[in-house]
Parts: C-alpha cells; sequence; structure tokens
C-alpha cells in the first residue's frame, strides 16, 4: 500500500477534491475513479466526494493498493544488483543476457522472476518497468513499486527530467567525434528487426566518441527518443555495429549471447519527492576485457 497525501495551500483553497486529486497529486482519471468508489479519497481522514471543495490546510490523502499479484511466477535466485532504492522505486543494475520479462516463449530466468525471489516472493508482486532494456544489453532499468509511480515515471521518458546514457564498443570510426544520429526506424518485412526507413517514427541518438582504437570505437551515447533497438539501429547505419550484435553487426564468441552495449547512468527528476536521483553503472569486466585488448 502507498499513501499520496497533499496540503492544500491558500491560492488552491476553493478548489474541488478532483481538481487537487488530479493535478496537484497527479493521479490518473481511472486511479481517481477506483478510489472515489473504493473509499481510498479522504480529507483529513474523512471519506469525501469529488466535487467538495477543500480548505487551505486540509490533508488530502489517496490510498493506493496493488492490484493482485502476478500468479504462476517461478522465483529464481541469482546475484542482483540493486543501485537505488525508495519507498517508490528501484533501479536495478541488468545483467547480460538476461532477459527482462517472463513470457510463454521464455524459459529459465529473468529480470523479473530473479526480482521476485530477491523480495522474497510478495504475494501482491507485480513487476512494474519504467524503462526496458534488451535481453543482450546491460545496465540500469528503472522499475516502480506501484501503478501510481509508474506512471509518473513514464510520463517524463524521452524528456530532460529522465536521462539515459549508454556505453558502446562498436567496430569502425564514427563519422565525428560527437553528433546527432536523427534518422526514423520502422519495423522490417521480417517484423522482429528493425531498419532505417522514411515512414518510420523519428528517432534522435546524441553520440561522443570517448576513444578509439584497432578498428573499434568506445562511444557514449544518449537517448532523445526511445525506439526499438534504436542505438542499434543508429550505430549499424553508420557503418559501426555494436560487437557481439547478433542482429545488426556479427556475433563475437567473446560475448556469448550478448553484445557490448551497457546502460551507464540515469538521471531521474523523482516524481514524488521533487529531488533529481542519478545513478551510475561501470562497463561490466567482459566489456572493459574487450575493449582493453584493442
Amino acid at each position: 500500500m502507498r499513501i499520496v497525501e497533499h496540503v492544500v495551500t491558500a491560492l488552491e483553497a476553493g478548489r474541488t477534491v478532483k481538481s487537487i486529486a488530479l493535478k496537484e497529486m497527479r493521479l490518473s482519471r481511472s486511479q481517481f475513479s477506483h478510489l472515489k468508489f473504493a473509499g481510498g479519497i479522504r480529507a483529513d481522514g474523512k471519506r469525501v466526494h469529488a466535487d467538495e471543495r477543500l480548505s487551505a490546510g486540509q490533508r488530502l490523502t489517496a490510498q493506493i493498493n496493488e492490484t493482485e499479484g502476478k500468479q504462476g511466477l517461478t522465483p529464481y535466485a541469482m546475484p542482483l544488483r540493486m543501485v537505488y532504492e525508495d519507498e517508490d522505486y528501484f533501479v536495478i543494475d541488468k545483467p547480460a543476457p538476461l532477459p527482462t520479462l517472463c513470457s510463454s516463449h521464455q524459459e529459465g530466468p529473468t529480470l523479473e522472476n530473479v526480482l521476485y525471489a530477491h523480495l522474497g516472493c510478495p504475494g501482491n508482486f507485480l513487476f512494474r518497468p519504467v524503462n526496458r532494456l534488451d535481453k543482450g544489453t546491460s545496465g540500469l532499468m528503472a522499475a516502480a513499486k506501484n501503478a501510481h509511480a509508474q506512471q509518473l515515471l513514464q510520463r517524463q521518458l524521452h524528456s530532460d527530467a529522465f536521462v539515459r546514457e549508454y556505453l558502446a564498443v562498436c567496430r569502425g570510426r564514427m563519422p565525428q567525434a560527437s553528433g546527432v544520429i536523427d534518422r526514423p526506424i520502422g519495423k522490417s518485412a521480417s517484423g522482429v528487426k528493425r531498419e532505417i526507413r522514411p515512414d518510420g517514427q523519428r528517432a534522435v541518438t546524441h553520440y561522443q566518441v570517448e576513444r578509439e582504437g584497432k578498428g573499434l570505437s568506445l562511444v557514449r551515447l544518449r537517448l532523445e527518443t526511445g525506439r526499438t533497438h534504436q542505438i542499434r539501429v543508429h550505430l549499424s547505419s553508420l557503418g559501426c555495429p555494436i560487437v557481439g550484435d547478433y542482429v545488426y553487426g556479427a556475433a563475437d564468441t567473446r560475448l556469448p549471447g550478448r553484445f557490448a552495449l551497457h546502460a551507464c547512468r540515469v538521471d531521474f527528476l523523482h516524481p514524488v519527492s521533487g529531488t533529481w536521483v542519478r545513478v551510475e553503472s561501470p562497463l561490466p569486466k567482459e566489456l572493459f576485457d574487450l575493449w582493453s585488448q584493442t
């Protein structure tokens, strides 16, 4: 259970419960509707109607209860690096190759059932990722502890309030020391693979070359948009595929099951507390060793 609260200011006095809940507490309309009928919206501890007008100093609370947890989830115990945690969010350092979500096509461990085991198999467990990483990509992923926190942070994706940076080891030399790749991405005929195409969705990646040597480049990248496989497609389109990328380049025996892409930094404006959160993850050993051999 998560209780979200707001103390009505003098400027907000006279506004309705619904107005404060939607605009100041940033509940979604569906959340507000559900909580209203369930008695989860209260002012100074008492149930209130949606159109009731509030006075300065009143404390409006929303009691958000998690829905029933996912059934039939198998726990999988393995080391999990939690780099940040508070009342609303986790930031997890996902290893690779590890899929993010369980599915009927996926056997074995996923980040979802590893987190489930890490938390002690709670009965109301629901995995609520905010951003996603491919199976072959390692690094930082944010996940929410409740539906309200998830929808608040997801609103910030692809904005200056949610920054994601990656490090990639790619083949060849980038065209410039730094630049912006602005090329639309759409589905290929296969449906799984993506490609640059004029009718695709706009996709923008910022990059900075960190080092070059022996036919490889270490590149830092920041996403402005978040298309499927965006970094992989963009680098491949420049003739610089990521080392080990078996879809857009070539597999590499030094990186079994993964490729040389790592989500190294996540910054976000905490939508509940209003403070900035910044977490970083160093280049994994296998990628550091790969670069060191050049």
